[in-house]
């Protein structure tokens, strides 16, 4: 049975959603609360500052210039999304349950990852202050698909997998993403092992052009990561053409829970990242989850400036241009590098200019110049096969005259060779008819 890790990343980096540093939580407040959020007066003006280095480390501000995400739809496969809440109010569009409970603000913690992830992707701010996603034009498209949270005494995870041998629930979504408008996907989620409906899920939507982004996981310090030096694959971050995200902290430096393998491409920050939770209020967020929904948002920035663009293509203008890149050029911590969204976004330029088509006059597909002959037929050339049999048969031709000249020769008689049948006699002497002739 798979271990789940758990059905949802979301759900495990939905525990470790922390108060803001710079929010400050009530005196006497119990520390260690889960999500450990408090509404503060004042808080959207500061959240804006605190999540500075987040914008900053990303270069957002500057790609911001070109493109803001408008006109593109990003589906969120995650818990359900507070569509109030001022930064995403009027561009969250909910789709069919996956799988999982959906937003009910009536029920603690419900959707609190779901519109945490959203509010990195697409926050709008509030006024002057606010959370800025790093899309703030882009849509959301909300998948619930959150089944399942840790067991609270952390014991092991459920065995229980919704992943049938036929269908999966993250499959579903992905095809209803692509078949609904979504140009990226974003999954903070993930699960121990492959599915193929999953995997033929990803290559429809590839073929399709959607963008698939996902959390390679959080387990780089567990005690099998450290250990052997790498973690578990996680799917979908696991499956190729899927583009998989590590965490970092504000200094670039991979965050020690960041999952560690093959699996990761490039980073992004993902320690105490400032978000939106339900009802408003402002907290920070640990993990690849984060990540993973701050890429989401570039890839967007991206998709609207080059509508036609393909997964691949954007995924060599995020690994080309990143920062923070390690010595080797890449390293299984944070992949190529930290995401640079304003260079990404010049290099998808250059990249879609150098793939545009020329548009070629009819008849002239090859060009004005002379057309060149077609590829000669297989085997000896004609010309020299004839020139090489005829010289053959000649040279056999004049063979066998020569035998039979030289045989016509030889079947002479030579000069002083007595005729047939007139050699000497029995006694040695000559024939007297000769002798007679001869002498006279």
């Amino acid at each position: 049975m798979l271990r789940r890790w758990p059905w949802a990343a979301a759900a495990l980096a939905a525990s470790l959603l922390t108060a803001s540093p710079a929010v400050a939580a009530p005196a006497g407040a119990a520390a260690g609360r889960e999500a450990g959020v408090r509404p503060v007066p004042g808080a959207a003006a500061d959240v804006r500052e605190d999540q500075r280095w987040v914008l900053e480390m990303l270069n957002v501000e500057q790609a911001w210039r070109t493109s803001k995400g408008a006109g593109v739809t990003v589906a969120l496969v995650d818990s359900g999304v507070d569509a109030d809440v001022a930064e995403l109010r009027g561009r969250v569009v909910t789709g069919p349950d996956m799988g999982s409970i959906t937003f009910d603000p009536g029920r603690p913690g419900a959707g609190r990852h779901g519109t945490a992830m959203a509010s990195l992707i697409a926050g709008a701010g509030d006024g002057e202050g606010g959370l800025l996603g790093t899309a703030p034009g882009a849509t959301i498209l909300s998948l619930p698909l959150i089944v399942a949270d840790e067991p609270e005494d952390g014991s092991a995870l459920p065995e229980e997998d919704l992943r049938s041998r036929a269908d999966s629930p993250l499959a579903r979504a992905i095809r209803y993403a692509t078949d609904h408008g979504a140009k990226v996907v974003s999954m903070s989620l993930g699960a121990y092992g492959p599915h193929r409906s999953e995997r033929e899920a990803v290559s429809y939507a590839l073929s399709k052009g959607v963008v698939l982004v996902a959390a390679v996981g959080n387990d780089g310090d567990t005690p099998y990561a450290l250990e052997n030096a790498t973690s578990f694959w996680n799917f979908p971050a696991g499956y190729s053409g899927v583009i998989g995200v590590a965490a970092v902290d504000a200094r670039g430096k991979p965050a020690a829970f960041s999952s560690d393998n093959l699996s990761v491409q490039v980073s992004a920050p993902g320690v105490d990242v400032p978000v939106v939770l339900p009802g408003g209020e402002y907290g920070s967020s640990e993990g690849t989850s984060s990540a993973t929904a701050l890429v989401a948002g570039i890839v967007a920035l991206i998709k609207a400036k080059y509508p036609d663009i393909s997964p691949h293509t954007v995924s060599r203008a995020l690994t080309s241009t990143a920062r923070f890149t390690p010595a080797a050029g890449y390293d299984d911590h944070v992949g190529f590098g930290v995401v640079d969204a304003a260079a990404a976004l010049a290099r998808a330029g250059e990249l879609v200019a150098r793939a545009r088509e020329v548009p070629v006059p009819e008849g002239e597909h090859f060009g004005g110049g002379i057309v060149s002959e077609g590829p000669r037929r297989p085997g000896a050339d004609p010309v020299r096969l004839w020139l090489y049999g005829t010289g053959l048969l000649a040279g056999v031709l004049a063979f066998t005259g020569g035998l039979v000249v030289l045989g016509r020769r030889s079947g002479r008689p030579r000069p002083g060779t007595p005729e047939p049948g007139r050699g000497p006699d029995r006694d040695g002497s000559r024939d007297s008819t000769s002798i007679r002739t001869r002498f006279g």
